[in-house]
């Protein structure tokens, strides 16, 4: 993942080590997490897929939590007294759910904000503008990045040829089954904690613009760098109902999920 990636003499990869971390997560190394599945795919819709997650996603879910914990709790949740490698996934969601709670639709946001403004560097989001302009290139080498740096987060993608002002790049990503959305079950957790945020990070801070459409029959998702994501107001999810069959919290009578509205 992009935002969290080691120091070196630049903060951000060259194309030569991100392909050596993408051959390494390919391989099934300790780095990586796997399906579980005898299939190897994402489990039916209805039905919540199993992981295997190793050390070096342990890592990455018990930072986050910390995070959410501090600036969505205060701290208060104890997030920070676990080991580096004791918090599950489904421990970073219910640390995620805990933000939701008392605030409105643009809180949740701020929040999701400043924990990913806290795991970079003072002068990061500068320093990424100037090695990742918002070209074509940029767009897709990100885009190839998100595979190995998000599976934890989200599962599985691939990278995909999209079409991005008239031109077509491979600057698109395919979720195919979001695990966080499919751990979630909550609209409003997959737009106030992922998509804007993600969204609006990428487009505002880092300069590259990116649209995020998930999809809530399947629960898949596609990301398209490059792709300026339009105003809440006219974006699909902003209409969205709740998932009752999925989400603990869902309002079956409302024809808007209640975490979408202001």
């Amino acid at each position: 993942m992009v935002l969290s990636l080691p120091a070196t003499k630049s903060l951000f990869p060259s194309p030569r080590w991100a392909e050596r971390r993408r051959k390494l997560h390919l391989r099934g190394g300790a780095v990586r997490c796997g399906i579980a599945e005898a299939s190897g795919q994402p489990a039916p819709m209805g039905q919540k897929t199993k992981y295997k997650d190793g050390l070096f996603e342990r890592v990455f879910m018990s930072l986050f939590s910390r995070k959410m914990d501090k600036f969505g709790h205060g701290g208060k949740a104890g997030v920070e007294e676990k080991g580096l490698f004791d918090c599950d996934y489904e421990s970073f969601v219910e640390v995620s759910r805990g933000v939701m709670e008392g605030r409105t639709r643009l809180q949740q946001q701020q929040v999701v904000r400043e924990v990913l403004l806290s795991m970079l560097p003072p002068g990061a989001p500068a320093q990424f503008r100037k090695l990742f302009p918002p070209t074509r290139w940029a767009a897709e080498f990100n885009a190839a990045l998100t595979v190995p740096f998000f599976h934890w987060l989200v599962g599985p993608s691939e990278v995909v040829e999209v079409e991005v002002n008239g031109v077509k790049q491979k600057s698109g990503v395919h979720i195919k089954k979001c695990r966080y959305l499919e751990n979630s079950g909550c609209v409003g957790m997959c737009v106030n904690m992922c998509k804007i945020p993600t969204q609006d990070f990428f487009t505002n801070e880092f300069g590259l613009p990116l649209t995020m459409n998930p999809n809530f029959e399947d629960m898949s998702c596609e990301m398209i760098y490059g792709q300026v994501p339009p105003p809440f107001e006219d974006d699909p999810v902003s209409k969205q109902s709740c998932l009752p069959n999925f989400c603990s919290i869902a309002n079956p009578n409302s024809s808007l999920c209640p975490k979408l509205k202001a």
